[in-house]
């Protein structure tokens, strides 16, 4: 058990105001935009794009690898969650349990108005619905209120602290919260 195999190439979601799925080569443009934007990728530990080659290997991951979701609003991407490999050796205590780690980026254009909590929600249903996990992991720096705020509005409780190496070299100290699928069914009931 522990990280479950993902496979998001034929998944579409939809909410009140996003559609998420599957990255395109199309979508090039519109990842550039935002991820070339100073302060959206240094909250999930990378620097912001200078040039097309490095959004263009992104997308090539994203489309490759089938388990990051571009997330629509009004015909653009803009922003992206990603269906991520928790650190099985980090938390061995979860080898029994079907679980996995969500993580996402968002266009600094579009803070603030609740997309991110709309679409994390969306995504924990499908992982529990559809998926059947047990567990999901979703963690911050410490210092990144605005993901600690979506997690919290999402249920994420916290659950440790780890250390966590940047893309950009850096070591920053990482709340990481959980989600467990007993948790979500007892709030969905209220």
């Amino acid at each position: 058990m522990a990280n479950v195999e993902i496979d998001i190439s034929n998944v579409v979601l939809h909410t009140k105001r996003l559609t998420l799925r599957p990255f395109r080569q199309s979508d090039l443009d519109d990842l550039y935009e935002y991820a070339s934007v100073d302060g959206v990728g240094q909250m999930a530990g990378w620097k912001p794009h200078e040039s097309r080659e490095e959004p263009q290997q992104i997308l090539n991951m994203f489309i490759d690898e089938k388990k990051t979701f571009a997330l629509e609003y009004q015909g653009k991407v803009i922003g992206s969650l990603g269906i991520e490999c928790y650190r099985e050796d980090h938390f061995p205590e979860m080898k029994e349990k079907r679980a996995r780690e969500i993580g996402y980026a968002i266009s600094k254009d579009y803070w603030g108005r609740g997309l991110t909590p709309e679409a994390v929600r969306e995504v924990i249903r499908y992982l529990f619905e559809e998926m059947h996990l047990d567990v999901i992991f979703c963690g911050h720096f410490v210092w990144n209120t605005q993901s600690k705020r979506v997690q919290e509005k999402c249920g994420f409780t916290p659950y440790a602290r780890d250390q966590f190496t940047t893309r950009m070299g850096t070591t920053e100290e990482e709340a990481v919260n959980l989600l467990t699928r007993e948790a979500w069914l007892a709030a969905s009931e209220k």
